[in-house]
């Protein structure tokens, strides 16, 4: 009866044995069942069909392992004496590889009797080929089970979810295979889960794609502010080295030009999988669409990417402002929100309520403050920028109004002043005039006029030099 069980991985039609079946993945650990009802056992043996003897234990007490269970000097298997008082002569297996699957024996002799119970081993392993593809290129990820079981079920799981097969989907005799265009939304943990009969077992394998890694997927968007500098991101995977890598920007209709005023990034000048750009001053009409290329074993991988220009726009009123945020894309903004930062005569620092909304109207200035308008525009993930104004730059509001008329009114009152003197300075010399004309109607009444002014500087003089 034992021989008609040895059949590797597969029992024979109308034979029945009993054999515990054990699943596991490659790479674990494996406990292999073994009970008896003695618990002094003469002898312990653990074997595998058609490769010899995994493990024994002599009635002399001499333990001996096979060679194709030993790793680097240290053998895979062990079976702990501390059960055996229970009648537990389980074999353990660690650093499981595909070529232990199969059926072991384990054979406990008592004297005269000799028990046996047989254990069927089946290995789980999901394996990814190439190992690590290029980005475009095929990739087949395989779950092989050894030695396979007719009627087993297989399920995939991406990343912990259910993986719904398409067209690129096939079924082996050792288990199943997916093959997929290897891009962003393939990469990431692969489960194979095999079952039957109320039995499951799983193993898994990590898809990583080398490629461009920043940004990781396309259509990625990109926020600047006008005037402000921003960096283009289009790193590659660590160690590549494309070659013919260019910049592009998307024009009317699909054609891509090359963009000049782009530039390497301050990183990309030093590592050759770095081949980001950045533009030095943003415009409003540098947002749209752009595409950095490069090739990698004759593979060419593009990554296109949105850049959003925000700024703020303004509407001076008879007393008020308008302020707007304004973005060249808003199909991500969830939300804005204004906060003000305001500053008093001696520079002291404090900030006002936050406001919601895309536009926000300021009725008025006070001349006592100025300070700043940040409007910050929000995704479902968080904040994804922030623009500030500055209040100093808002005239024709009551502030600027009313510096405006202290100013004029400064002007007047000086210009009514100058008036007043001149006029005055005008009436003087007038009346100068009016004597001197009529003086010199009489020579020697002015003869005496000075005479009599000559001898009264005279005594002033000498009053002061006694």
């Amino acid at each position: 009866m034992l021989m008609e069980c040895f059949i590797f991985g597969v029992l024979m039609t109308g034979v029945t044995c009993d054999v515990t079946e054990v699943l596991a993945k490659a790479g674990s650990l494996a406990v292999l069942p073994c009970k008896s009802g003695t618990s002094s056992p003469v002898a312990i043996v653990w074997s595998k069909v058609n490769t010899g003897t995994v493990w024994r234990k002599q009635k002399s007490g001499l333990q001996y392992w096979g060679s194709r269970w030993s790793q680097k000097g240290v053998s895979r298997v062990q079976c702990p004496h501390s059960q055996f008082e229970r009648g537990d002569y389980s074999l353990q297996m660690i650093s499981l590889r595909e070529e232990d699957g199969g059926l072991y024996s384990c054979k406990v002799e008592v004297g005269d009797e000799v028990t046996e119970n047989l254990v069927l081993l089946r290995i789980i392993k999901v394996s990814i080929s190439p190992s690590v593809p290029i980005w475009g290129s095929n990739v087949a990820v395989t779950c092989n089970v050894t030695p396979w079981r007719d009627g087993a079920s297989v399920q995939w799981l991406l990343n912990n979810s259910p993986f719904v097969p398409q067209s690129r989907i096939t079924s082996i005799r050792a288990g199943s295979v997916v093959k997929k265009k290897a891009t962003a939304g393939v990469t990431g943990d692969w489960t194979c889960v095999v079952g039957y009969q109320g039995k499951e077992g799983r193993a898994s394998a990590t898809l990583s794609v080398r490629g461009i890694i920043q940004p990781s997927r396309d259509n990625t968007k990109v926020y600047a502010v006008v005037g402000s500098a921003v960096t283009l991101p289009c790193v590659f995977s660590s160690g590549l080295s494309p070659s013919g890598s260019v910049w592009e920007k998307l024009k009317t209709g699909s054609l891509f030009k090359h963009v000049p005023s782009l530039s390497a990034s301050s990183s990309s000048a030093q590592l050759p999988w770095d081949k980001s750009a950045s533009l030095n001053e943003v415009g409003f009409g540098d947002a749209g669409e752009y595409r950095c290329a490069g090739t990698i074993e004759n593979q060419k991988i593009t990554r296109n990417m949105q850049l959003v220009v925000a700024k703020i726009v303004s509407e001076k009123k008879k007393d008020s402002m308008t302020l707007t945020c304004q973005l060249t894309d808003t199909s991500e903004i969830t939300e804005y929100e204004w906060l003000q930062v305001i500053y008093d005569l001696n520079g002291t620092e404090s900030v006002g309520p936050v406001l919601k909304g895309k536009t926000l109207i300021i009725s008025k200035v006070s001349e006592e403050k100025w300070g700043e308008w940040t409007c910050r525009f929000y995704g479902k993930e968080g904040i994804l920028g922030n623009i500030t104004y500055h209040v100093h730059q808002m005239s024709g509001l009551s502030g600027y109004k009313s510096s405006g008329v202290s100013h004029n009114t400064a002007t007047v009152v000086g210009l009514s002043f100058f008036l007043l003197v001149l006029l005055l300075v005008l009436a003087q010399m007038y009346k100068n005039h009016r004597r001197r004309k009529r003086i010199f109607q009489y020579p020697a009444l002015e003869t005496i006029v000075h005479t009599v002014s000559n001898e009264q500087e005279e005594r002033k003089r000498n009053q002061v030099k006694k």
